[in-house]
């Protein structure tokens, strides 16, 4: 498994997670947040780490929720407390096989969930960019 590094500092009694994407400090964003129970991780693409993309719009799907996964592991949350996913594609033909692989990662979660087509995604060879909210339990 390609390596996912996720640093979390605090700040305002809010953890902050990054995964070092150049453009977080660009923007001004974290990849993720948790403010009490709630967790929200940002649109987040199936990047590797050596910054390249995999080929198909499913490899990058599967890619992209490992990285959400690492990112709510950081932050305390399991998949298992996503309440919502949202999915862009630039494609909505392949949204069949976009689904499935989230149908894989959340098929026993069942978060509510919405798969948008957008014309582009800020990086030409992202296919798909998946947004995801969870609440803890205490």
């Amino acid at each position: 498994m390609d390596p996912i590094p996720i640093t979390v500092t605090e700040r305002r009694g809010r953890l902050h997670a990054s995964s070092g994407a150049p453009w977080e400090p660009v923007v001004g964003y974290s990849r993720g947040v948790r403010a009490g129970r709630a967790v929200a991780v940002t649109g987040t693409v199936g990047r590797r780490s050596d910054g390249r993309y995999p080929p198909t719009a499913e490899a990058q799907t599967r890619r992209a929720l490992e990285i959400i996964r690492a990112t709510l592991e950081a932050l305390g949350a399991r998949l298992e407390d996503v309440v919502r996913t949202r999915i862009f594609v630039t494609d909505i033909g392949q949204w069949e096989a976009i689904g499935r692989v989230h149908g894989e990662v959340f098929g026993h979660v069942l978060p509510c969930t919405t798969m948008v087509e957008v014309s582009r995604l800020i990086d030409p060879e992202a296919l798909v960019e998946i947004e995801a909210d969870a609440l803890v339990e205490e």
